[in-house]
C-alpha cells in the first residue's frame, strides 16, 4: 500500500497552479485587512493574527519562490532611502500638499490613519504593524507585483518570462496598478512602482526590491513612531 504525505495534493496543485505561491500572500493580506471590522477582536490581536497568518503562509506556500541572493546590497539600501525620502518630502516641503483634490476625495479616500487612538500606545500593536510592515508585506508584495504580475502580462506562461524582462505595457501597467493601492499616496506609490520595476529590471533580482522595499517601510515604520505621522500607516 503506498502512503501519500500531507503535502502531496498541495505540492500537485502547486504544480498545476505555480501562480499560487505568488498570489495567494497577497490576497490573504487584503482579505484579512477588509475583514478586520468583522472580526470579535480589538485591532491588537487583529493585527497580531494578520502577522501571523500570512507569515505562516509566506513560510509553508511561498517559502520556494522567496529569493534570497542578493545583487546589490547597497545599491538595493540606498534606493530604499531615496523612496523614502520621495514619500515624505512632499508632506515635508508643502505641509497643504495631500489637501488638494487630487489625494483628498471620494475615489482615493483621504491621508488619514484609521487606527484607534489607542493603540498608538499599545506595544503588542506596534510591534507586530512593525513585523508587517518590515517582513511581511515587502515579501508579498514583491511577489505579487513584480515576481507574478509583470511577468504574467507579458506571458500567461510566467515562469518561461525572466525576472526582469522589460515590456513597456507590463511595466507602467504595474506601477500605476500598485499606485492605486495606496490610496491618497498614489503619486509617490506611482514612483515608487516605477522605481521598484526599473531596479529589477537593473538587478534581475526579486530579493534586491526586497530589499529596498523593507528598508523604506522601516524608515516610514520610524518616521511614524519618532514624528508621531500616523497618517502612514492608513
Amino acid at each position: 500500500m503506498r502512503i501519500e504525505s500531507a503535502e502531496a495534493p498541495v505540492t500537485g496543485s502547486l504544480k498545476r497552479y505555480p501562480a499560487l505561491r505568488y498570489i495567494a500572500p497577497f490576497l490573504v493580506f487584503l482579505a484579512l485587512l477588509a475583514g478586520d471590522r468583522f472580526l470579535p477582536f480589538g485591532a491588537e490581536w487583529s493585527q497580531t493574527i494578520r502577522f501571523a497568518v500570512v507569515f505562516g503562509l509566506l513560510v509553508w506556500l511561498s517559502r520556494g519562490v522567496i529569493p534570497w541572493r542578493l545583487s546589490s546590497f547597497v545599491g538595493s539600501a540606498v534606493l530604499g532611502l531615496a523612496i523614502f525620502a520621495i514619500w515624505v518630502g512632499p508632506d515635508v516641503l508643502w505641509p497643504a500638499y495631500r489637501q488638494s483634490w487630487l489625494f483628498t476625495n471620494s475615489i482615493v479616500g483621504t491621508p488619514k490613519s484609521s487606527l484607534p487612538a489607542g493603540v498608538k500606545a499599545s506595544g503588542i500593536f506596534i510591534v507586530f504593524r512593525l513585523l508587517s510592515s518590515v517582513v511581511n508585506v515587502p515579501v508579498l508584495e514583491e511577489l505579487f507585483w513584480r515576481g507574478w504580475l509583470m511577468r504574467w502580462l507579458i506571458s500567461k506562461d510566467f515562469e518561461r518570462v525572466a525576472l526582469g524582462a522589460y515590456q513597456a505595457q507590463s511595466f507602467w501597467l504595474v506601477a500605476v496598478l500598485f499606485a492605486s493601492e495606496h490610496g491618497s499616496y498614489w503619486d509617490v506609490g506611482l514612483v515608487t512602482g516605477a522605481l521598484l520595476n526599473w531596479w529589477l529590471i537593473r538587478t534581475k533580482s526579486l530579493a534586491d526590491c526586497i530589499l529596498a522595499h523593507a528598508v523604506t517601510n522601516a524608515c516610514l515604520a520610524a518616521y511614524v513612531l519618532i514624528r508621531n505621522q500616523w497618517q502612514y500607516w492608513l
